[in-house]
């Protein structure tokens, strides 16, 4: 994710505010700690940021797949 909304050139209190727009309550802390791996995100959640960054869910998760094929 953190890729991703640098390469939108968005701050994370900026995609924050995008994600309360849609009415998910969190905030700058909560994005630092998603992008840290140090807080789990719901399926609504995850659909609702592919949507604020303009992206579908396989990309939003591609890093991810990278890192588990080595």
């Amino acid at each position: 994710m953190k890729r991703i909304r640098s390469e939108r050139k968005l701050t994370q209190g900026e995609l924050a505010a995008r994600m309360q727009t849609l009415g998910v309550n969190l905030d700058q802390q909560m994005i630092s700690k998603i992008e840290k791996n140090t807080r789990i995100v719901t399926d609504y959640e995850l659909i609702c940021f592919c949507q604020a960054l303009g992206v579908g869910v396989n990309e939003m998760l591609r890093d991810f797949y990278d890192k588990l094929k080595g």
